[in-house]
């Protein structure tokens, strides 16, 4: 791919700008969040827009004419032919809350394919990097080669996802399916989830209602780590929406036939 190591280095470049951007609102008194829907509760803060800006800031000085499109300020032509997809904190209601599950996503875009991500927690000092030959997890200078688990069935796997209600009542219904057969599940990791799967610590996230910035550097990660992402139908997982990421094929074939009504 074109400027491979200049890419890396600008996406590590956003990475700490939006660490620095955001820390110094993360669980201090009385930070105010808006709603970004009528119905429910869609948080957006102060440090999600600064992160945001800082990243944007990165890419006109270092890659200018990359296309970017970020959850909170939208889509910006760009004449490379790559676009950078940017979530400045996937998990805002955790961040609200003080939990450290919210994650910094970075992903790139060729127009076929996501070819490389990060998944960065700045609180923790955590960066998942995946892609372009890389393949690793790097704390405090640092680094793990990142891979998944194998030779785990679906009876002793253990399942993530960020909402208990999963999305629709039919897609909760299908996602029930599923956590009835394995040995655990758990809720409310956020975009972590998919750094967990990567680092070989659980088998299956699987979600529904996602957008392009919540997928797009979470699946270079796991994909990296040699794990499985697509939609439930198998398909293509970088639009969003449905998306399951397993950690092995036999996982993802017994957990996307129970998705999709079978008996697995």
């Amino acid at each position: 791919m074109q400027d491979a190591q200049d890419i890396i280095n600008a996406a590590h470049q956003m990475a700490d700008a939006a660490g620095a951007a955001i820390l110094p609102f993360f669980r201090i008194a009385g930070l105010a969040a808006e709603n970004k829907w009528q119905t429910g509760f869609d948080p957006v803060t102060e440090a999600d827009r600064a992160a945001e800006r800082a990243m944007r800031g990165v890419l006109a000085r270092l890659r200018p004419h990359d296309a970017i499109l970020g959850e909170e300020f939208g889509a910006t032509h760009g004449t490379s032919g790559l676009t950078w997809i940017l979530d400045p904190i996937d998990g805002t209601r955790a961040f609200l809350c003080g939990a450290a599950s919210w994650g910094v996503l970075i992903g790139l875009s060729d127009g076929r394919d996501i070819r490389y991500g990060l998944i960065d927690q700045p609180f923790t000092r955590e960066r998942f990097e995946g892609g372009l030959g890389r393949a690793h997890l790097v704390t405090d200078g640092a680094s793990r080669a990142l891979a998944v688990r194998s030779g785990v069935d679906l009876a002793q796997a253990t399942l993530l996802t960020t909402y208990p209600e999963v999305g629709t009542a039919e897609e909760a219904a299908a996602f029930r399916r599923v956590a009835a057969r394995a040995r655990l599940t758990r809720y409310g990791l956020d975009c972590y989830a998919y750094a967990l799967l990567a680092l070989g610590q659980v088998d299956l996230v699987i979600e529904a209602g996602l957008q392009p910035y919540d997928i797009a550097g979470p699946l270079a990660v796991v994909r990296a780590a040699g794990g499985i992402v697509t939609d439930w139908q198998g398909g293509p997982a970088q639009g969003g929406g449905r998306v399951i990421a397993a950690a092995t094929p036999e996982l993802h074939r017994a957990a996307l036939e129970l998705l999709n009504g079978g008996a697995a």
